[in-house]
């Protein structure tokens, strides 16, 4: 019943507020944050119609189709699944309310317009997200050049005269290939990126 008055109490509109820390409970993304698994959340926007939950491990959408109607919408994207990119923050002119930031994850984009009052909250997302975007693409490509390197490793062992039978090369290769791409993996695939935004928010 609370976090259904939550837009009122928070003061709500159309055009997107950022939500302090201590309001976190009253919005409805906090259901959705998997605090089990060690998530918390990071920056929320909030309108009357929309949530905008960046938690250290993924943006968590609540897509509302309007302010009356309690029908919402989940969408969740993982940091490690969905690399952010084409990120832009338009700033106030002298009459507009608000200001925008602009990003896509995946096929999907988003323009979330937020009041020009949060000015410095909105600059600091922009860097974080800014600097997860750089980290993602510089990971895939480090990712990418350690499979070609092991696929080369693989063909250059297959060609190989050895005393050993096929069987036993194909045993240690693959079981060699599996540790190794986990390793890769783990490195350059993050699944939690607290410490940038903790870096880059400050306000």
């Amino acid at each position: 019943m609370f976090k259904k008055l939550a837009s009122d109490a928070l003061g709500l509109s159309d055009i997107g507020s950022v939500i302090k820390p201590a309001d976190y409970d009253k919005v409805e993304s906090d259901d959705y944050v998997m605090h089990e698994d060690g998530e918390k959340i990071i920056f929320l926007i909030k309108s009357r119609t929309d949530e905008y939950c960046f938690t250290n491990k993924a943006l968590i959408h609540v897509d509302g189709t309007s302010a009356v109607s309690k029908k919402r919408t989940l969408r969740r994207f993982d940091y490690f699944k969905y690399a952010i990119r084409d990120v832009m923050l338009e700033t106030a002119g002298t009459v507009d309310m608000d200001i925008e930031i602009k990003f896509s994850m995946g096929e999907h984009s988003y323009s979330i317009d937020v009041n020009k009052k949060f000015m410095e909250e909105l600059k600091d997302l922009y860097k974080a997200l800014i600097k997860i975007g750089s980290i993602q693409l510089e990971n895939a490509k480090m990712l990418q050049y350690a499979q070609n390197s092991l696929e080369t490793a693989s063909n250059t062992v297959n060609r190989s005269t050895s005393s050993t039978t096929l069987e036993e090369q194909f045993k240690a290769v693959n079981q060699y290939a599996f540790s190794w791409l986990k390793q890769a993996h783990e490195t350059y695939v993050p699944k939690d990126f607290g410490p940038v935004f903790e870096k880059f928010i400050k306000n």
